[in-house]
Order: structure tokens, then C-alpha cells, then sequence
């Protein structure tokens, strides 16, 4: 009897159990039906759902004329999606031939089972039509976007350019990727448990945003013409290569850049047989073939020397020992000088350019002259701490803040390090390093009145009118030197190139201030040297300050001989074309 009692209890028990468990999945499929309905039926169709991304174009880069330097070329990206293929051997047979692809290459991708594979990118437009035309079911023609440079090699180490991907890498491409990248789009389509696409529904579209257009302050026809006079005087001095600088001292507008060899920004991964030429020494060609030896190579073509690049200025520093020797007043214009071809500071001598010395001058004559033993005494009398004042005031220890990435700083002696010999060497431009770019924003604020401009190449956002959408601003500081200080430089720099030795800068009708400068390259036993020269027009009003910085030049390598004629040859050109007009020719350069 109690066995019969105990059964009941336990099959009762049992049902009520099952009850309650029916009951609970009952309240659970009501709760997921009613309250998560729409949470599950998103997970069901993103099951059915399959996104196609759509590319946008890429904003183009313009100069300060609207010519256009960088833009887009519509390209296809070929993919199979494996659910739908109908004929695989067909599919293979068409794509390896279009597309110049092995056929394993292209069945390995086509047998692949996966959502969406893809065969090739960059595909030229009119293959990617003439595989449209074959209706494969399957395969998939979508439109790209691959970056063109019209003028190829035209500025192509401060433009940069893009990757697979269509990001940029170096140069303006990267520094300014948020304003040109622009926003991709989506198709979405709809499939069934097989993943084949479904006929009679609609494709859901959200349009690309193309990037914004990219307005810079190169002008195109002045960054032609420097590449043309760097490409010349690289050539006849047989140089590693030559840096040109052409920028506006008053607000630090850079109206081109040049450092040859550049590359071809269509094609920047192949080495150029330019530049292999010139490292040949360094890096034998069979390098080339070493994957990572490549890379560094193809990191060298690809770095920019005014920017990346720091160098001995040598006698172009004049120009900033003299203004702050000047702005310190510790020496004045009729203040006479001994040179009898050299200094002994200490327990060193330190030798003048020219062997026999240049006997009694004022400083304006040191200054034509460009005689080292003027420029020890004075910044002798300067003296360290002063020395590293105006080094900091002048921003010589600070970035220029230019807008590319990779910009060199200033190597330079701790103040506790720096002796009478380091004195004497630096104030003539030796025994520490800047960059080219450092050096043309630190003149340019010597001789604009004392304003330091930040150089930059970005002027703004501008739409397909060429109207400003989103003009730049760059910072400024003021007070760099005295108006007066800056005016006096100004004068002293013009007789340089009217007397001294910066002669051969000098252009009828045209008033042109400079400095020239030879520096030698360590190790000093190498015999290497750069040759530079720094000018600007019109003297009393600069407008236009353009430097030449030639790297290891053959032959006769001196400043004022072979760099010189560089700015002047470019000057004589572009000033026209800027709207500056000769002045009236003075009486005793025509008697000349």
C-alpha cells in the first residue's frame, strides 16, 4: 500500500515538473515572440544580408592656382562569391584571361568557400566592363578608386602618396588624410539559406561622401622650374642630389620644394635608376633584390631633405650671428677687423676661406666677404650665454611646426659643453646641424621685420569652385629681432650680392639680398661638401626667399660659384612671373 502512495506521489511529481518546464519555455517563447521580437528578427536578417563596400573618391590636391596635382582614376575590384557560382570552369577560364592571372591562382580563389573572395584590385576600368559583359553569375565588378598624380614625379616627396588601401603614406597625403579620405559607402542585398542573392528586393544603398579638396600654396609652374634648374645643376656637378626651397618670408607660404632625385609617385615602389645610380656606392643594386634591404632603400628615395634631413649651414649662419651680435650691440657696421687668414682661439687654428687673409675690413665688409676670423671675434664677444639666447629666441631649437611629417630638430651642444673653440666654430656656421627648412624660416624672420611664420604648404578646403570652404591658419611670433635690426640685414645681405660674395646672384634691375655658403660633410676626411645659398627679392621688401642646397657637387664646389647661379637663374624667371618688375638699373652695373 505505501509502495502504491510513493508511485503516485513520484509520477504527480514528475508531472508537475514537466508542466512547469512546459510552462517556462511557453513564457520564454512569449518573451522572446513579444518583447526581443525585434532584437532576433535583426539577427535573422543579418543572417540573409550581405554588405558590399563602396569606395569613396578621394579628395584631390590642388595648387594655389587650381591645377590639379593629385586625383583619382576609377579602377574595378573583381571578387566571386562561391554560394552563387554556377559554372566554376567558366568563371576560371574568364578571369585568368582578363585579368592575366594564372588559372591556379584563380581556381585556389574561386573554389575558396567563403562569403565574398577577392581575385584582383586595381583592375583598369575597361577589363572590369568587359567582365561585366560576360553575366557571370557569381562574380562581382565593383568600381574603385586608385590615386593618379597627372605630373608624376612633380613634387613627389612632399605630395607623398596613398597605399593599396587608398590611406596615405608619406607627405601631404598622410598629414592631411581626414580631410581627403572621405566616407565609404555600403550596398546591402538580400539572400537566401544558400547564399544566393534573392531576386525582386530591392538593394539597400548609402552613397559614398567623396574627401574634401586640398588647396596648397605650390604653385605649379615655379615647382616645375626649380626642379628643372635643380635637375641641371645636379646633373653638371654630378651631385647625390639637390634641395630647392622657394617660400613667401611673410607668411610662410612655400611656393615649391624640391629634392632630387624625386621618384614617380605612379609607381613609388620601384627604385628609380637615378637614384640607384647615385647610392650606388653605398647600396649595390643586388640590395634591390633583399626585401628588406629594398624597404630601406625605398625609404631613402622617399625622404625629403629640406624636411628630414638636418646638415652643417656653414657661412649661411652668418646670417644669424650677425643679427644677433647686432640686436645685442655688441658690434656696429664701421667696426674694423684684422684678418690675416686665420684665428687661433686657444690652443686651435682656425683657418679663414681665403689663405692670405683679407687684411683690415669693417664688418660689413666681413660680412661680404664672408670671413670666418670677423665672425669668431664677434661671437667671442657675444659670448656663450648670449650665444644661446638668441640660438632659443630665434627658434632655432624649436620645430618649424611646416605640415609634413618627419620633421628633424636641431642637433646642437649643451650650453655646459660648449667652449671658445665651439663658440668660434658655431658662430660661423660649423659643429652643429639644422634642417633646410629651419634655416629659410629663421632668415625669412631676420628680414621680414622680426616675425616668425610658420612654413607651411596646406592653405585650406576648397570645393569643386575653388571656393574656400575651410581656410588654415598657422601660428606667429613676433619680436623675433628689432625692425631696425631686420632693416640693417636686410641692407647688409643686398651689398653681399652687389659687392661681395653672392655677386653671382645678382640680376640687372632687380634689387636681391643673400648670403653663400661651402660646409663640409663628416667625416671631414670623406672631402665631401655642400654647397648652399640663400637669397631673397626685392631686398627692401622680400617677397619671395629661395634656397639652393647642392649635396656633394664634383669639382669646383663653392657656394657663390655653383649654388648661387641656381637662385639667380630661378629668380630671373619666377619674379616676373610673381608680378615684381625690374627697377631702374644702377649707373655703375652698366658701366660694368
Amino acid at each position: 500500500m505505501k509502495n502504491k502512495t510513493y508511485n503516485k506521489k513520484k509520477v504527480l511529481v514528475v508531472f508537475l515538473a514537466a508542466v512547469a518546464v512546459i510552462l517556462g519555455l511557453i513564457g520564454r517563447l512569449c518573451y522572446l515572440m513579444i518583447f526581443d521580437a525585434e532584437y532576433y528578427q535583426k539577427k535573422a536578417e543579418a543572417l540573409h544580408e550581405r554588405e558590399r563596400e563602396i569606395k569613396a573618391a578621394r579628395g584631390e590636391i590642388v595648387d594655389r592656382n587650381g591645377t590639379v596635382l593629385a586625383t583619382n582614376r576609377t579602377v574595378c575590384t573583381i571578387s566571386v562569391i562561391h554560394s552563387q557560382i554556377k559554372d566554376q570552369e567558366r568563371v576560371i577560364e574568364v578571369l585568368a584571361e582578363e585579368l592575366e592571372l594564372e588559372p591556379k591562382v584563380v581556381r585556389k580563389r574561386v573554389e575558396k568557400v567563403s562569403s565574398m573572395e577577392r581575385i584582383k584590385t586595381n583592375v583598369p576600368k575597361e577589363i572590369g566592363d568587359k567582365i561585366r559583359e560576360y553575366d557571370l553569375a557569381g562574380v562581382k565588378v565593383d568600381e574603385d578608386f586608385k590615386r593618379y598624380y597627372p605630373y608624376e614625379t612633380l613634387a613627389s616627396k612632399v605630395l607623398g602618396f596613398t597605399g593599396g588601401d587608398n590611406q596615405g603614406i608619406i607627405g601631404l597625403e598622410v598629414k592631411y588624410e581626414k580631410y581627403l579620405k572621405g566616407q565609404n559607402g555600403m550596398i546591402l542585398t538580400t539572400t537566401d539559406a544558400r547564399g544566393i542573392e534573392l531576386d525582386g528586393i530591392a538593394e539597400d544603398r548609402i552613397e559614398p561622401v567623396p574627401g574634401n579638396t586640398l588647396q596648397l600654396s605650390i604653385d605649379y609652374n615655379i615647382q616645375k622650374y626649380a626642379e628643372q634648374a635643380a635637375q641641371k645643376v645636379m646633373e653638371e656637378k654630378q651631385a647625390d642630389g639637390v634641395s630647392i626651397l622657394l617660400m613667401n618670408p611673410q607668411n610662410g607660404e612655400i611656393l615649391a620644394m624640391v629634392n632630387v632625385p624625386e621618384f614617380n609617385l605612379n609607381d613609388p615602389f620601384t627604385l628609380t635608376e637615378e637614384f640607384l645610380a647615385v647610392n650606388a656606392e653605398k647600396q649595390p643594386a643586388a640590395d634591390a633584390k633583399d626585401p628588406e634591404k629594398k624597404q630601406e632603400l625605398l625609404n631613402q628615395m622617399w625622404r625629403n631633405r629640406c624636411i628630414n634631413d638636418t646638415y652643417e649651414p656653414g657661412s649661411t649662419f652668418k646670417i644669424i650671428t650677425s643679427s644677433a651680435c647686432l640686436e645685442a650691440g655688441v658690434v656696429k657696421l664701421d667696426d674694423t677687423f684684422q684678418c690675416p687668414g686665420y684665428r687661433m682661439v686657444e690652443d686651435r687654428k682656425i683657418r679663414c676661406h681665403k689663405v692670405g687673409g683679407h687684411g683690415t675690413e669693417t664688418f660689413v665688409q666681413g660680412v661680404q666677404n664672408s670671413c670666418n676670423p670677423v665672425f669668431i671675434d664677434i661671437g667671442l664677444r657675444l659670448g656663450v650665454d648670449k650665444f644661446c639666447e638668441y640660438f632659443k629666441q630665434f627658434g632655432l631649437l624649436d620645430l618649424t611646426g611646416v605640415d609634413l611629417p618627419g620633421e628633424a630638430g636641431t642637433i646642437m651642444h649643451k650650453k655646459e659643453n660648449i667652449g671658445a673653440v665651439e663658440l668660434a666654430t658655431m658662430s660661423f656656421g660649423q659643429s652643429f646641424q639644422i634642417t633646410p627648412v629651419q634655416m629659410a624660416t629663421t632668415v625669412s624672420s631676420l628680414i621680414n621685420g622680426g616675425v616668425r611664420v610658420t612654413p607651411h604648404f596646406g592653405m585650406g578646403i576648397v570645393d569643386r569652385e575653388g571656393e574656400k570652404l575651410e581656410p588654415f591658419s598657422y601660428p606667429e611670433r613676433k619680436g623675433v629681432v628689432s625692425k631696425e635690426t631686420s632693416a640693417t640685414m636686410r641692407t647688409i645681405l643686398e651689398s653681399v650680392v652687389a659687392e661681395g660674395s653672392g655677386k653671382n646672384a645678382y640680376i640687372e634691375g632687380y634689387r636681391i639680398g643673400g648670403k653663400t655658403a661651402t660646409s663640409q660633410t663628416l667625416p671631414r676626411s670623406a672631402n665631401k661638401y655642400i654647397s648652399s645659398f640663400i637669397g631673397f627679392a626685392p631686398a627692401d621688401n622680400p617677397q619671395i626667399l629661395g634656397m639652393a642646397v647642392i649635396h656633394d657637387p664634383q669639382g669646383i664646389y663653392y657656394g657663390g660659384t655653383i649654388a648661387a647661379p641656381v637662385i639667380r637663374d630661378i629668380f630671373d624667371n619666377i619674379l616676373p612671373y610673381m608680378g615684381i618688375e625690374r627697377g631702374p638699373v644702377s649707373e655703375t652695373k652698366e658701366e660694368e
